[in-house]
């Protein structure tokens, strides 16, 4: 399993080049497109430390050092993925009244593609920025080539910063609900955990490499959380797809007690696989309607209906329905009201996520090796939340919140009853 931890410099140290030529076009490809929106992230930083040098921090207002000051913004393009990009151009004017100040930066950007081949070769292999750098510095041969070399130094070292980042980022805020799920890249599997959070927002909190089928994955993910920030000990609601290693992992890493909600989709879709296509329609809706039930005593009662309808004739669906059918209906237990209900009573918001990612990395269809699906996974993942809205049905959670709160506080009173 890998899962990435703090060490910025040895992540990627032992990852080869990739050789086949064919693969790697394809990956430049797909990290070409998920890399323009990061990329433009890191020169927009890269421009603010061009003008913190001549003008000082932002907002502090004591001139003694200073060269330049601010002097607003104007639109400017630049090349990014071999495209012209429009993008801000912070100004800046020298103090002594001689005029404008060049940006060092907004001219490498101007003239030339940061997200050159040689470039995205380094993100996709893994070279580490310390072995970049050895590296340009051995090309340059001028000025101006050691210029465009510490520009392009400095981009590939802000690329790796946002993707550790996004790999050691604090878990400290409040998660009362936790999805996870599988996200199928070619041959390989990344496991990802996504947190909600008090106002409904959603924040992906890690990513493993290793399907939900795999315990030592899942408890090596769910260490690495904890081991950021995330409180072990909060209330929360977990919902997961139907692997077993996967609730053993949530169940051995927060506690046997843990409230676990089963993905009804999953659950009726494992349903389905097991009968012929003649009586899956019918089937369907049954089950949809029996999850529509507000009370748990209506909805189980159904379902249970169901598998002894299935019983003679579709064993092994039946079987498969009452397989965890007390996790497809903890929403239920709960009496989680309206809305709030049918969002946590799946892994849709996780799917969601997943699909998003595979949208910006549709390009790729083999990977060389696990940390090559690492990389691209993050960068997808971090570009997939910035389309994130809140969950349908937020302004209920604190009534989850409490519930989830109540059911801790009875759970610790039966122990010591």
């Amino acid at each position: 399993m890998k899962v990435y931890q703090d060490n910025k410099e040895s992540v990627n140290e032992n990852i080869e080049i990739i050789n086949s030529t064919a693969l790697h076009e394809k990956a430049r490809c797909g990290l070409m497109e998920l890399s323009m929106s990061l990329g433009l992230d890191v020169m927009r930083m890269m421009l603010e430390e061009d003008v913190t040098q001549y003008a000082g921090p932002k907002g502090k207002h004591n001139t003694k050092g200073r060269t330049g000051y601010r002097h607003g913004t104007d639109k400017t393009t630049v090349v990014m993925g071999g495209k012209k990009v429009r993008a801000d151009r912070p100004r800046v004017r020298a103090i002594d009244g001689s005029g404008e100040l060049p940006l060092e930066t907004l001219s490498v950007f101007q003239s030339e593609d940061p997200l050159n081949k040689a470039i995205l070769a380094k993100l996709l292999s893994g070279v580490s920025t310390r072995k970049y750098a050895r590296a340009v510095d051995g090309d340059t041969t001028d000025a101006v080539c050691t210029s465009k070399s510490e520009v392009s130094r400095r981009f590939i070292e802000g690329m790796d910063s946002l993707m550790q980042e996004f790999f050691t980022r604090t878990l400290d805020q409040d998660y009362p609900v936790m999805m996870i799920d599988g996200l199928e890249l070619g041959k390989l599997t990344i496991l990802a955990a996504m947190g909600i959070d008090s106002d409904g927002r959603k924040r992906i909190l890690g990513i493993a490499e290793g399907g939900s089928e795999n315990s030592t994955v899942v408890k090596g993910l769910l260490e690495d959380l904890i081991h950021r920030g995330l409180d072990a000990a909060r209330p929360r609601l977990y919902v997961l797809d139907g692997g077993k290693a996967l609730h053993k992992g949530v169940a051995n890493v927060f506690g046997k007690e843990v409230l676990i909600q089963r993905c009804q989709v999953h659950k009726k879709r494992n349903v389905l696989s097991y009968l012929p296509e003649s009586e899956q329609a019918n089937v369907s809706v049954a089950m949809t309607m029996a999850y529509r039930e507000f009370g748990y005593e209506a909805a189980k009662a159904k379902l249970t209906g169901i598998a002894n309808n299935l019983e003679y004739r579709y064993p092994k669906a039946a079987a498969s329905l009452l397989e965890g059918l007390e996790e497809t209906l903890t929403v239920h237990r709960l009496k989680i009201p309206g809305m709030i209900r049918e969002t946590l009573c799946s892994t849709n918001p996780m799917e969601s996520a997943n699909s998003a990612c595979r949208g910006i990395i549709r390009r790729v269809s083999n990977f060389k090796d696990g940390g090559m699906a690492l990389r691209h996974a993050a960068a997808g993942f971090m570009e997939a939340e910035r389309g994130f809205h809140r969950i349908k049905g937020y302004k209920q959670l604190p009534m989850l919140i409490a519930t989830l709160a109540t059911h801790s506080t009875n759970t610790s009173k039966s122990k010591t009853a």
